[in-house]
């Protein structure tokens, strides 16, 4: 191949557009191509996009319309299109935005890459360049869902559930530990589903259980947990490897049974809080995090004020919320969005008040507490760490200030916890 084109991928969305879009760097630079971040200095921009509700919909249109301008200037040659957005809309996208040049689905490794000139290296195709800081990873155990969530157009755009089998998974984070990674975060549409359709059965805690095995792997954490099907042995798991983190992302949508039922959740107010005190009560130091959306269609008042007490009294450690957004062909389409902006707003405001004084408060019960922490960045006068407690990304960090002892990013320590805010907690290394 002459020369060397220089390719930007810009990721939109969720961490499993992360891992699709790292696959694809590493294809890219297998074919030797040159990987570049800014688009002002490529040939070629990629945009991974995200499909899910309106505001990354909003985010991915906007972001391919800076694109085309860069090409109307000049400045970069080709601009194609990926994602979930491109998969579910691509009919429309060609009508609305013909200036880019070519669009692709979800998953598209080879037509991309035989469209850039080059050709898929199958033998490698678990291979990722990574985009995450070098000492944690995603992976990505499956792809798709089979839930039938009626808000949802996940499975219009990512199909039917479909596992990677264990030896795949180990083999490629394997593959990650070589390279350094420390930490596996755990993602797919649902990861309690795990196995189902290869194996027979919901065998999530036999992978986390050969993935502790790893060499140089020392906490696995897991995002994506489906509560109407939570498997005991995950419970045992999690609780007894001391790999595994204590640590569980289960989205419950909705606690009132009125909108869990519209929102075909296959689960009760009564089944989620069993669940939820059987999840504390058998995982010691368990932390919990969910999301909920607010302003669905069949959310009354009531129910928004069931919500809330529900948040109350569990406490969770960690959540977020969205908005409800309209899509269509999904099944709540037909219910439209009754409930107004300016209501959906007050709800989220309200809801996170709430969570904001239960973080604060928990937050505070850790001062005084010696804690294992990992470094994933340092500024300005602070070292930027996380916890077991935390997530990447999407939860709190602990700051430490700059002394005379060097931290290496990457590497665990020991934090002793002298002070916090609501969503961050500030401490110093110990011996």
């Amino acid at each position: 191949m002459a020369g060397k084109e220089k390719i930007n991928i810009i990721t939109l969305g969720c961490s499993k557009n992360t891992v699709d879009s790292e696959r694809l760097m590493s294809q890219i630079k297998l074919n030797n191509f040159d990987l570049t971040e800014n688009s002002n200095d490529a040939d070629s921009v990629i945009i991974n996009t995200c499909g899910f509700i309106d505001a990354a919909k909003e985010e991915s249109v906007n972001t391919i319309l800076e694109a085309i301008q860069l090409k109307k200037k000049g400045k970069i040659k080709k601009v194609f299109v990926a994602g979930c957005l491109s998969e579910r809309y691509m009919n429309d996208l060609k009508k609305e935005i013909p200036e880019v040049d070519k669009y692709f689905g979800t998953e598209a490794y080879e037509d991309i890459v035989t469209e850039l000139g080059g050709d898929l290296k199958y033998n490698l195709l678990g291979e990722r360049e990574l985009s995450t800081p070098k000492h944690f990873a995603y992976l990505k155990i499956s792809e798709g869902c089979d839930n039938p969530c009626s808000f949802c157009a996940i499975p219009l755009m990512r199909g039917k559930h479909k596992t990677k089998s264990i030896e795949e998974l180990v083999y490629e984070a394997k593959a990650l530990a070589e390279k350094g990674v420390k930490e596996l975060v755990i993602i797919g549409q649902d990861t309690t589903d795990y196995g189902k359709e290869l194996y027979g059965n919901r065998n999530i805690s036999d992978l986390l259980n050969r993935l502790s095995e790893i060499n140089g792997i020392e906490w696995i954490r897991l995002l994506y947990a489906y509560p109407s099907h939570f498997p005991q042995d995950l419970i045992d798991t999690i609780r007894d490897n001391p790999k595994i983190c204590k640590y569980i992302d289960m989205p419950l949508q909705h606690i009132s049974d009125n909108v869990l039922k519209s929102m075909r959740r296959g689960i009760t107010k009564r089944r989620t809080k069993e669940l939820v005190e059987q999840l504390k009560k058998e995982i010691p130091g368990l932390t919990l995090r969910t999301t909920f959306i607010i302003g669905y269609p069949a959310e009354t008042e009531t129910d928004f004020d069931e919500l809330c007490e529900f948040a109350k009294e569990v406490e969770f450690d960690r959540f977020g919320v969205f908005k409800f957004s309209v899509e269509e062909n999904t099944p709540s389409y037909i219910l439209g969005d009754p409930v107004s902006e300016e209501v959906k707003e007050e709800r989220v405001s309200t809801i996170m008040e709430i969570q904001k004084e239960i973080s604060l408060r928990k937050n505070e019960e850790m001062i005084g507490k010696k804690i294992k922490v990992i470094i994933d960045s340092e500024d300005g006068e602070f070292y930027i760490g996380r916890s077991e407690r935390d997530a990447p990304e999407v939860d709190g960090e602990v700051l430490i200030e700059k002394s005379d002892k060097k931290l290496t990013i990457g590497n665990f320590y020991n934090v002793e916890i002298y002070d916090c805010n609501e969503y961050d907690l500030f401490g110093k290394t110990t011996a």
